[in-house]
């Protein structure tokens, strides 16, 4: 990317705060502008297919369908465009499946400004960003073979996981999701099986154990 060209960024984060923040951040960069901002995946889609971008920045936890939902949306529409994740929940719980799915890096909240702008450019030229910690766990699973339990889960029944965890109800569940209770009721109990446990407490003791949780 030529140097007098602006990297034209979406930004999709459901919370106003959390995107004045990153906003805040780039602005720091005088060759990177946040064009247009996203509250969900549906408004996210709409202004991709409307406006040129060349960097989507997305938050794992969006309403509806979350990011890495959104992640692969955009890897099939619009596979040219980068995506960087920006999450909340630490590397160990979604980096590798966001790289795995296509994005240009994974990126946590607490990183700072420098590393964000590093990773908007990166990205931009093409590049993928992989911080130090995530390149040393990458080599330590190339010589271990072996996962944890709740790498087998799928992306839903991760999330799943994560809202049963927090002491969300399936009723609730259901409704953020857009799924129905019985649904929920089979995920829970798939969850339950491939972690060999037996109850809602023992996952959320397994999920604070993991990280899984904030």
């Amino acid at each position: 990317m030529s140097n007098n060209k602006m990297i034209r960024v979406l930004l999709v984060d459901d919370h106003t705060v959390a995107r004045n923040g990153v906003r805040l951040m780039l602005s720091e960069a005088q060759d990177i502008e946040v064009k247009y901002e996203a509250e969900s995946a549906e408004e996210a889609i709409r202004l991709v297919r409307e406006h040129e971008f060349d960097v989507a920045l997305l938050d794992i936890a969006l309403p509806g369908k979350n990011g890495l939902d959104l992640l692969k949306l955009l890897h099939i529409e619009h596979p040219k465009l980068a995506v960087l994740i920006l999450s909340m929940y630490s590397e160990e719980v979604y980096a590798l499946r966001a790289l795995k799915l296509g994005a240009a890096g994974y990126l946590t909240k607490s990183n700072p400004a420098a590393t964000m702008v590093a990773a908007v450019r990166k990205a931009a030229a093409g590049g993928k960003y992989i911080s130090p910690s995530l390149v040393e766990k990458l080599a330590d699973m190339l010589g271990n073979e072996s996962r944890m339990p709740h790498e087998t889960l799928s992306d839903r029944e991760l999330e799943i996981l994560k809202l049963i965890a927090a002491g969300e109800s399936l009723v609730k569940i259901g409704l953020t999701l857009h799924l129905s209770p019985k649904t929920i009721t089979t995920y829970r109990t798939r969850i339950l099986e491939k972690l060999d446990l037996s109850t809602n407490a023992e996952l959320a003791r397994y999920a604070r154990a993991n990280g899984l949780l904030m």
